[in-house]
């Protein structure tokens, strides 16, 4: 079973993450942040992956810490549900629109961590989710999965869809690249170096 549970307690945040990468799209979100939980529920839904995500952050100065902690929890949950990551894809790509929105996002789990994000708001808040925080939550994500990310807006007026279309996008991607390869062999890694943990 490629799943993996993380438990992340600090001052603070306290956050507990389970991830099942085979999985049939459930989830449990709660993070107080309730944008958030929508864009995390879409990403257990389009990968598909089971996800619960529970958090309680300091959200009385804002939801920074909150929503960086909990893109570090996941991206370790990520990185130990994938073990050796053979016969993995490894590679996956989406272009997904919402309405006038359009983002394309790639993906490489190449165990070497990388974002390249483009994606601009026209308001600095979706309800109590401030956006600039979503470049910190696919940051904190990328590193601790130890994953190349691409996320570029190609379109797009509505904050809302804007950053729906992204994470959309990126559970689509996301979920093509950490697939098995039914063409690889199970203990084969998808590198001319023989192996993506090194």
């Amino acid at each position: 079973m490629r799943s993996a549970t993380i438990e992340r307690k600090t001052k603070e945040t306290t956050i507990s993450v389970t991830v099942d990468l085979d999985g049939a799209g459930k989830s449990d979100i709660s993070t107080g942040i309730g944008f958030f939980d929508h864009m995390l529920d879409q990403i257990a839904r389009h990968a598909p992956m089971d996800l619960t995500v529970l958090a309680k952050g300091d959200l009385h100065i804002d939801g920074h810490h909150t929503v960086e902690d909990v893109g570090l929890a996941l991206g370790q949950a990520v990185d130990r549900a994938l073990g050796d990551r053979a016969g993995i894809t490894r590679y996956g790509d989406a272009h997904v629109p919402l309405d006038e929105a359009l983002t394309r996002v790639v993906v490489d789990v190449s165990g070497r961590p990388f974002l390249v994000y483009d994606v601009a708001f026209p308001s600095e808040r979706i309800g109590a989710f401030d956006t600039e925080l979503m470049r910190e939550f696919f940051q904190a994500f990328a590193v601790q999965a130890r994953i190349g990310l691409h996320i570029d807006s190609l379109k797009g007026v509505n904050s809302h869809h804007i950053a729906e279309s992204a994470f959309k996008g990126f559970a689509r991607a996301f979920g093509k690249a950490v697939a098995l390869d039914p063409r690889r062999a199970r203990g084969e890694a998808p590198s001319t170096k023989g192996t993506l943990t090194a």
